[in-house]
Formats: structure tokens, sequence, C-alpha cells
């Protein structure tokens, strides 16, 4: 019998900054190559439709492989799954470092997308397994905000060591830190039930708080693909598609803005594009605490998650703007509401699979949205680096990446009905 007197541990909060760490850690290496992009492409002699192709490799792989990524994870569990995730793009990070031509750059970048393609499905699985749903957007920020902190705050640093030892040493180092980070994964995490450090009263608050309790078993209502039948699921895709289209300007290509268009040199570049992200930080946070809140006042899923989707997708078209105005402090102030208005969006995003799903396939859904959304992360560097060497300017490319926000806020508002976990059939089986 659960003694309900018992001060509840609070062990869901050391595996949420775990989950934090992991993003951390893949967004760092995955945006080594766009702050070492302008010495890569100086010292091989690589021009920027190479360049494109070269950064949009990582998400072929990525994409392909997040609906796998999020069935594995939902069959043998995160624990498992997150841990081979992190080690493989971590080898795959360091190996980049011996590339020597676009095509070697190219299968290591498809390489490093294979591994990278479970963090994001495995962390909402283990978000709707290991927190209750009033904090789901909390928890949901915490870990996506790990994006930005690996895009902020290590930019500099990769800078510094880019100019100071080179852009190899840059990559061995950051794929050294995911071998450390697998280790202690491995040691700490174990689903709610099995953890040897929670007590029944922090299980019995996780538990009574969940809708759907996830992962007391592993059975599942439906096929991965019988998911595409819902209209819910269609808008998900969709709008996170929009979303990072323009998310990955900053990842890939905003570096080389910075130098190139704003004539700024590497070392200012590494401290200026700190700010898009930092004010992603806020934003992100800010929306997580927002979302929750709403939730808890009005009991509404759809009026909690649709304020952050529609107004941050809103807010983001301002990236339309910054191409447009020759003041270098107008531009980066722009491109910073931008980013926090994507920010603000994100920390409802990523609730959605655990507010959708049906029991048991957080993973894979989230695997699904994140699959789709990441074709934006393969065309948008593509399309960016051929409107650069066209037209010799990023100002159509913030244009292009700004319609894109405003189709995002469009669909979230009207495609997107109500906000609650599919129901289906206690009979289906998987």
């Amino acid at each position: 019998m659960i003694e309900t007197t018992q001060k509840k541990t609070h062990i869901r909060f050391y595996i949420g900054l775990l989950m934090w760490m992991a993003i951390v850690i893949n967004y760092l290496d995955r945006t080594v190559m766009s702050a070492a992009a302008p010495a890569i492409m100086k010292d091989l002699h690589i021009g920027p439709g190479e360049m494109g192709l070269i950064m949009s490799a990582f998400f072929w792989s990525y994409a392909a492989f997040q609906i796998p990524a999020g069935w594995l994870a939902d069959r043998v569990g995160q624990r498992i799954c997150l841990a081979i995730s992190v080690f493989w793009w971590s080898v795959a990070t360091a190996v980049t470092a011996l590339a020597k031509n676009p095509s070697t750059f190219i299968l290591a970048r498809v390489f490093m997308g294979t591994g990278e393609a479970g963090a994001y499905p495995c962390n909402a699985g283990v978000a709707a397994k290991w927190f209750p749903d009033k904090e789901r957007g909390r928890i949901t920020a915490l870990f996506d905000s790990g994006s930005k902190f690996g895009t902020a705050f290590t930019m500099p640093l990769v800078a510094w060591i880019v100019a100071v030892y080179g852009w190899q040493t840059a990559f061995v180092i950051c794929g050294v830190l995911g071998v450390f980070w697998v280790g202690a994964w491995w040691a700490y995490y174990q689903d709610p039930e099995k953890h040897k450090y929670i007590n029944s009263a922090e299980l019995k608050y996780i538990r009574d708080g969940q809708a759907k309790k996830e992962g007391i078993d592993n059975v599942q209502p439906l096929k991965w693909y019988e998911l595409l039948r819902y209209r819910n699921v269609i808008a998900m895709c969709l709008g996170f598609f929009m979303l990072n289209y323009a998310i990955y300007f900053f990842i890939t290509w905003f570096p080389t803005y910075l130098v190139q268009e704003r004539g700024m040199t590497l070392m200012k570049m590494g401290w200026m594009a700190m700010l898009p992200p930092l004010a992603g930080i806020a934003a992100q946070w800010a929306g997580g605490i927002f979302t929750d809140y709403m939730y808890e006042k009005t009991g509404s899923l759809n009026k909690a998650r649709k304020i952050n989707l529609v107004g941050g997708m809103a807010l983001a078209t301002s990236i339309a703007f910054a191409g447009m105005t020759e003041s270098d402090v107008m531009a980066i102030t722009l491109l910073c509401i931008s980013y926090g208005g994507l920010a603000f969006a994100a920390s409802a995003i990523w609730c959605l699979p655990g507010d959708v799903a049906p029991r048991n396939m957080t993973s894979v859904l989230g695997g699904m949205q994140n699959c789709v959304s990441n074709c934006g992360g393969i065309l948008g560097p593509i399309v960016t680096g051929y409107i650069i060497a066209t037209s010799g300017s990023f100002i159509p490319a913030l244009v292009v990446s700004g319609g894109c926000c405003l189709a995002g806020a469009l669909i979230y508002l009207f495609l997107l009905k109500d906000i609650k976990p599919i129901e289906v059939e206690a009979t289906k089986a998987s």
C-alpha cells in the first residue's frame, strides 16, 4: 500500500537534467560544423553551394531515422536507445576531423545524423514516463532549451578552438564529450517503476498526474503509420516543418551570414552568434512555464498550447526583415526576436507528442513529427546556399524563412484541432 504522507523524492528532475545535457551535446555536435564552416571553406576551397550540401547531408539520415528511432525507443526502452544514439553520433562527430573533401564530409554528416535521430524521440518518451501532465511544458522547455545552450554558450568556445587549434580539433573535442555523457546516463537512468532511488510518493505523484500511464507495459494500440490517419498528426508534422526551416538558418548559415554579409571577424561572429540562442533560452523557459500555467488555470490544452504555437510562430516572422536593415544592431535584434518566437513555440511543440499520442507511442509520434520537420533542415541549407550563390545576398533567403513562420502560425491556428490523446479500441494491437 502506498503511503500518501511520505515526502516525495525528486528523481525526475535529475532525469530532466540528463535529458537537457543530451540535447546540449546534440546541438553542440551539429553546430560545430556551422562555426567551422568559414575556416573549412577557406582551407579546403569549398564553395557555398557545396557547403550547403554538406550542411544539409546531416538531415538526410537524421530525418529518415526519426521514426525507426522512435519505434525502437518505445519497444526496447529509452535507456538503451538513447545511450546507443549519443555514443553513435559522438564517434561520428570526432571522425569528421578526418574529412578532406565534400564527399567525405557528406559521409560523416550522414553517419552523424543517423545517431542523432534518437535524441528527441527518446526524450519525448522519457518525459511522458517521468513527469505528470501538468509539468510537461516545463520539462519540455528544459530539455529543448539544451539546443539553445548548445548553440549559444559553446559557439564562442568552438570559434576560439577553430581559430587557435584548427577546425579538426574542435570536432574531436566535441565528440569526446558525448562519450562521458553515455557513462552517466547508463549508470543512473531507469524507468520510474525500476529506479532504485525513487520512492513511492514520487511514483504516485507522477502516475496519478498522467492521463495515460506511459511505459507500464509495452502494448501499442496502433501501427506507427496508422497515426497518419489523424488530422492533428498531420498538423503537428507540417507546423514543425515550417519552424525547422526557419530555425536551421541559425544552426547552419547564421555564422557565415555574420562573417560574409555583415563583415564580422571570426571571434566577433562567435560572440554575436550567442545572442539569438540566448533570447531563445529565455523565451523557451517562459513558454514552458506559461503553457503549464495556462493548462492548470483553464484545464484546456487547446488554449495552453495554441497561444504558444500561434503567437510564437507569428513573432518569428521578424526574420524576414533582418536582412533589409543596414544596421547590425537592428539586424541582430530582429533575429533575436525571431529566434525567441521560435523557441516560445517549441516549448509547446514538444509537448504535443505526449498530449496526442496513444499510450506507449509517444516516442514514435515524436519521431514522426521530427522526421517531417527535419525535411525543412534538408531543404533550408540547400535553398539558402542556392540563393546566396545565385543572388549574392542573404535577403531573399531570410524572406523565405519569414514566410515559413507565417505558414506555420496558420497551420497551428486552423489545422490543429482538439489537443487530446488519440483514442483507439482497446482490442487493437500493434
